[in-house]
């Protein structure tokens, strides 16, 4: 289990994690996820030790993370798989993190085993690795140690179908057994098919935090009308707090069935009329995140 209590960090007037609070459990998998340059990466920084937190705890199966005896056999983490050394073969990659978690060659050949790679390519330098052979070996080094829990960064990135579709079924098998599991990613599509739980980031600060089908369900209705302006206006009457959607339309927090008859009332044309959660994770992502996202969608909508 993972633990993070009102964990912050500035850096000068900056604030890049701001006093966030939530729970990875066991036996699950928790899809953490925001913008770029939303804190993901320095919140899961400070939970393994290399970054100081300026206030708040983040511990890891009771302790933190630098307090637990050789960390690499109780945590797997993977933050960056292209931080390898390109002179180094990924079997001696993989014998350094064994030896530094105290075991041998077997560990090094089931981790090989485990993730995928050939003996041949195991072999070969890192630096002739491509990005998704990378991300194998990555993966492999956080699972060499057999840990409870794995702190994951983008560990889809470069990878082809079949090779996300391979980590997403590793990943179940081991929340399966009791393993905790972290994941941050970018593919919305694959955490919305792995995770149990979601957690969602923007300028620091939790958006959004709970079980994904509970999340989902509770995401408000999408309305549109060719008259955007003046629906705007009057679901703003109505209380309901519209937010713009990117490709159109609105969501508010209302019931389908109420929002058709304040169209009714107010004689506007409705054209589209769904529950939010019927859009999945992307839309909900979009909507909860619009104001802290960098390619000005908050701006464009």
């Amino acid at each position: 289990m993972i633990q993070i209590e009102n964990l912050t960090k500035r850096y000068g007037a900056f604030t890049a994690v701001d006093d966030i609070t939530f729970t990875a459990r066991a036996g699950r998998v928790t899809g953490f996820l925001g913008p770029n340059g939303a804190g993901k990466s320095t919140a899961m920084r400070m939970m393994v030790g290399l970054t100081t937190p300026t206030s708040g705890t983040a511990t890891v199966l009771g302790r933190p993370y630098r307090s637990l005896p050789t960390p690499s056999r109780h945590v797997g983490v993977m933050l960056d798989a292209t931080a390898q050394h390109p002179g180094r073969t990924g079997r001696e990659t993989l014998f350094l993190a064994a030896t530094m978690a105290g075991l041998g060659r077997p560990a090094v050949d089931a981790a090989i085993e485990r993730v995928g790679l050939t003996t041949k390519e195991a072999g070969r330098r890192v630096g002739n690795y491509s990005l998704g052979m990378r991300q194998r070996l990555g993966l492999a080094g956080a699972l060499i140690g057999d840990p409870r829990v794995l702190i994951l960064d983008e560990p889809a990135n470069g990878l082809d179908p079949a090779g996300i579709r391979w980590m997403r079924g590793l990943l179940r098998e081991y929340a399966a057994q009791g393993g905790t599991v972290l994941l941050s990613s970018h593919l919305l599509h694959e955490v919305e098919q792995i995770a149990q739980d979601l957690v969602m980031i923007g300028r620091g600060r939790i958006v959004a935090h709970g079980a994904k089908d509970e999340l989902l369900r509770a995401g408000g209705t999408i309305v549109d009308s060719p008259d955007r302006a003046r629906l705007g206006a009057a679901l703003e009457v109505a209380g309901w707090g519209p937010s713009a959607r990117p490709e159109g339309g609105f969501v508010v927090a209302a019931d389908a069935q109420d929002v058709a008859r304040l169209g009714l009332t107010e004689q506007l044309l409705i054209t589209e009329l769904r529950s939010a959660g019927g859009g999945g994770l992307e839309d909900m992502f979009l909507q909860l995140t619009a104001d802290d996202a960098r390619e000005g969608v908050g701006n464009a909508a």
